[in-house]
């Protein structure tokens, strides 16, 4: 009768020590880690490859140590020169203490996610429209180093921040545009001035250097005919000396020609 009860003890128990044995037995991934608690107390981490866990008297915890791509939401943003936008971005981090991880932070993801909206919001609100839009490596850089610098405690570190989209109302749309427009008239002006003036300086040296040389004056002048000749227009050009003309235009009104010899 003693035998009986042995043989069915022991059938009872083996199945639960083989039971309790493959629940032992944990295999964690080469991105992986167990963050093991005995009896309530951090006992260490372990993994990759094969774990062994006691039932009943330690329990682990995964974490993956992998880069998490993670979209903060659309903020509402008020810039510092009091215009409301929608702001939206994209946070890359990875955890680098497993035990930081667990112990120190209840959800670690929530937490970044979190602390990733408000951060954006404050960084974004020290500036102007004009710097979001035309400085965003920069506010990366910025919303990065503060978010890295919070999330240190939790043993995360964030290596890369970028803002995806900058969404305006469509009456800011319509001030860019005319703002826009106005700029590339003002540009248009400065530059057809800026020509004219270049323009008025190289007529001034070409009219120095032919005042020098009164024959260069008439050689432009057959050339201006010549071209004048070889369009195909119906202006008939008379060539009139220079020196007759500039005869006739230093005569005084009432003055005689000079008497000539002999007479």
């Amino acid at each position: 009768m003693m035998l009986d009860f042995n043989i069915g003890l022991g059938g009872i128990l083996l199945p639960v020590v083989l039971v309790l044995l493959g629940a032992s037995f944990r295999i964690l991934r080469e991105y992986e880690r167990g963050v093991v608690f005995q009896l309530g107390r951090f006992w260490k981490v372990k993994g990759p490859g094969l774990v062994i866990v006691v039932p009943g008297l330690q329990q682990m915890v995964r974490v993956d140590l992998r880069v998490v791509t993670m979209d903060v939401e659309p903020q509402d943003v008020i810039s510092r020169d009091n215009v409301s936008v929608k702001v939206n971005a994209v946070v890359f981090f990875r955890v680098i203490d497993p035990q930081k991880a667990i112990i120190q932070v209840e959800n670690y993801l929530m937490a970044t996610s979190q602390l990733a909206q408000t951060t954006l919001r404050v960084v974004l609100g020290k500036h102007e429209l004009d710097e979001m839009l035309a400085e965003r490596e920069r506010l990366n850089l910025d919303v990065q180093q503060i978010l890295d610098a919070q999330t240190d405690a939790w043993g995360i570190k964030v290596t890369n921040v970028e803002i995806k989209h900058i969404d305006l109302n469509e009456s800011m749309v319509r001030a860019i545009a005319r703002q826009a427009e106005a700029e590339r008239e003002r540009r248009a002006k400065v530059i057809h001035a800026e020509g004219e003036k270049q323009a008025a300086v190289s007529l001034l040296e070409a009219a120095q250097m032919l005042a020098r040389q009164p024959e260069a004056m008439q050689l432009r002048y057959l050339q201006t005919m010549t071209q004048v000749a070889g369009d195909r227009a119906s202006t008939i050009v008379f060539p009139l000396p220079m020196d007759l003309l500039g005869r006739l235009l230093d005569k005084q009104p009432g003055e005689q020609a000079p008497a000539k010899p002999g007479n």
